[in-house]
């Protein structure tokens, strides 16, 4: 089992498909990733040698930002948002989408789910 940025990647997939459970690493940086440490894509994780894995934590380390950093980073440009009251920010509060979607349809994993307006049922006629 290889660790990358303090995340076990799968042994049994390819290494550039393995690279991608690291946050912040996407197929085309790893593949530019793979590239650079001069590793061939196609090669299993478990196949792998120590420094072939220590040549590709140098350079993940040395050009990308992945992980809790990344995370945290992402987490305080959201909360800048917020706190001066942007229309992004204003969606962010409300939990709604922020990128200009329709919410009239749609929708539904971010406003949760439907709620039906009552007094939309016809009434029985009652005897008076």
């Amino acid at each position: 089992m290889a660790r990358i940025s303090g995340v076990t990647i799968p042994a049994e997939k390819q290494i550039q498909i393995s690279l991608t459970y690291v946050y912040g690493i996407g197929p085309k940086t790893s593949q530019n990733v793979l590239e650079e440490a001069k590793i061939d894509p196609t090669v299993r994780t478990k196949n792998l040698t120590d420094t072939e894995i220590a040549r590709i934590q140098d350079v993940i380390n040395a050009k990308l930002t992945v992980e809790g950093e990344l995370q945290r980073i992402v987490s305080g440009n959201i909360k800048r948002l917020k706190d001066i009251n942007s229309y992004r920010g204003l969606r962010h509060k409300a939990s709604l989408p922020s990128r200009g979607q329709r919410t009239r349809t749609n929708a539904r994993t971010k406003r949760g789910k439907k709620v039906t307006v009552g007094g939309t049922a016809k009434k029985a006629p009652s005897k008076t």
